[in-house]
């Protein structure tokens, strides 16, 4: 009960009441993107809990970068437990220039116990295009440690050198010049659509409309006259105006850790579900609510109407056979807090979940994951 309370404390508080969203928050400008970088190198300096005798490339790589150095020495006679072969990973951020520094990621892919305190030693970052981008080096931090064979705290074979990564080459980046190319996080026709409208709405006398939406994820958008010498600032225009995309009614599903996360609003049509001891029943219903008005009253002096308004009212019997009763109607909200009210667990009202989908009695969308 408890478990299912915190699972679901997002749901069962009220409604919040999203704001209009910055560009910035839901798109990207195409050609402007971060791209990865990966490497091989060594770790040195550890304290006998580097690479085992049997890791046998550990070994090469040290007597080919002792080799290099004018010192030449058999693979086979080096000892290399003081040494950790690693991969060297980094993301090299859009229009990055030589000099600038990144952090860059280390983990061994030998035997080693622990990184701790090792020192990465230079290595190069290669991008997919295989050319070197940028080199690493220095002190690996790894946020964990290892005792012995007894008790290892995080996970100390995987460690980080902030500002370890020096960029030598320009990142590949194309930045736009007469046209604008927008990309949705989300492809979603309807915030599309209200993109276009609010470019267009923000330039209204550029000679016919800038910005067209060619799908419900890319809105291509021209260089208006005026701003083809400042693109940069015509972007940064771009990104402060504001939308109120549209989201879509989900509810998702994790089936390994029962944690479910759904919108307070998704509605559930008539429908019954039988669940072990768990009956399950929406039903149609409304009830007829009169005006308030003040008492007595004349028929002829009767202002407004009577309405008929839909009822969600949660039944529930302490009988073995649990029974809940929700009228048309109903949300999730309802459904789930009528649910919990019977002592369900979250496994439950996945299994519930899902079926109710399969019935078609969910007016969402059911992602499990």
């Amino acid at each position: 009960m408890q478990i299912l309370k915190y699972l679901l404390l997002g749901l069962l508080t009220p409604v919040t009441v999203f704001a209009a969203t910055s560009l910035k928050d839901i798109l990207s400008i195409e050609g402007v993107r971060d791209n990865q970088l990966l490497g091989y190198g060594l770790v040195v300096g550890l304290k006998g809990t580097g690479d085992r005798q049997q890791t046998l490339f550990s070994a090469q790589s040290l007597a080919n970068v002792l080799k290099r150095m004018g010192v030449t020495v058999s693979a086979s006679l080096i000892t290399v437990k003081n040494t950790a072969a690693v991969l060297v990973t980094a993301d090299l951020p859009p229009f990055a220039e030589p000099g600038m520094r990144i952090d860059v990621t280390a983990a061994s892919i030998g035997d080693a116990a622990t990184l701790q305190g090792g020192l990465l030693i230079m290595t190069s970052l290669r991008a997919a295009d295989g050319q070197v981008y940028a080199v690493a080096q220095g002190a690996v931090i790894t946020g964990g440690f290892i005792v012995g064979n007894v008790k290892t705290v995080n996970h100390p074979t995987v460690g980080r050198v902030p500002e370890g990564g020096l960029v030598e080459k320009p990142a590949p980046s194309v930045a736009p010049v007469t046209t604008v190319r927008l990309q949705l996080h989300q492809m979603d026709f309807g915030t599309a659509s209200q993109v276009a409208d609010a470019i267009n709405q923000k330039f209204p006398g550029a000679g016919g409309e800038l910005a067209h939406a060619q799908n419900g994820t890319v809105i291509t958008v021209k260089v208006p006259p005026e701003y083809l010498n400042r693109t940069v600032q015509f972007v940064a225009t771009l990104e402060r105006l504001t939308v109120d995309p549209e989201r879509p009614s989900k509810i998702v599903v994790n089936e390994r850790t029962g944690t479910i996360v759904m919108g307070k609003n998704v509605h559930v049509a008539p429908v019954a579900i039988l669940h072990g001891d768990l009956t399950v029943e929406v039903q149609v219903g409304v009830i007829v609510a009169a005006p308030a008005l003040p008492l007595p009253v004349t028929p002829e002096a009767i202002p407004g109407a009577t309405v008929v308004v839909p009822e969600a009212k949660v039944v529930s019997t302490a009988e073995k056979l649990k029974n809940v009763i929700l009228k048309e109607g109903a949300t999730i909200e309802d459904l789930v807090r009528a649910l919990n009210a019977v002592g369900s667990t979250p496994r439950d009202i996945i299994a519930i979940l899902e079926d109710l989908r399969a019935a078609g009695a969910l007016d969402c969308e059911l992602e499990v994951i």
